[in-house]
């Protein structure tokens, strides 16, 4: 279904009414209605992104395992050593009594989710920390940039990697799967 009108309200089957309202590049969504017994639910918009492929992501894998067994060292810290090197991070105040756990909430999301404190922020009582997002968010291009990144290594540690072609090939191949 597209929604071409700023205001409308939707009716599906009778169960569910939506009323959308657009304004600027803003979704709000109200009038949601529980059906009996139910909890209620939540629904979110956001923009189509392109997804990458298992290919993709299964080739920069390959790579990291072949450079850590090359460099003497596990595929995790080489992953990580990628994922620090990026600018894909952002930097948050965080109470300062707060930032060990704030750190461990944000490496539960997976292996390239990491944090560096930074010092004392300019807010009383907070700490600054650089939390960086993990490849699994990545957007095609940044996913991209990634692998090329990793091929470069491996070509300097001469290690086999795919042929520019097929590199490109895949890296055109992530927004259709």
């Amino acid at each position: 279904m597209q929604i071409q009108h700023a205001d409308m309200r939707l009716t599906v089957k009778g169960d569910i009414e939506l009323l959308l309202t657009v304004k600027g590049d803003k979704v709000a969504i109200g009038g949601l209605v529980e059906r009996a017994n139910e909890k209620p639910h939540e629904l979110e918009i956001k923009p189509q992104v392109k997804k990458r492929s298992i290919d993709a992501n299964s080739y920069a894998w390959t790579l990291i395992g072949k450079l850590a067994q090359k460099l003497g060292t596990t595929p995790t810290e080489v992953y990580r050593e990628y994922i620090n090197n990026t600018s894909n991070y952002e930097i948050l105040p965080i109470k300062t009594e707060a930032v060990e756990h704030w750190k461990q909430i944000w490496a539960d999301k997976g292996l390239g989710w990491l944090c560096d404190e930074l010092g004392e922020s300019k807010l009383m009582g907070y700490t600054n920390v650089r939390c960086f997002y993990g490849s699994s968010v990545y957007t095609s291009s940044e996913m991209a940039h990634l692998i090329d990144l990793i091929v470069q290594d491996c070509k300097a540690q001469d290690i086999e990697t795919m042929t520019p072609a097929e590199i490109e090939r895949m890296k055109r191949e992530w927004g259709s799967k």
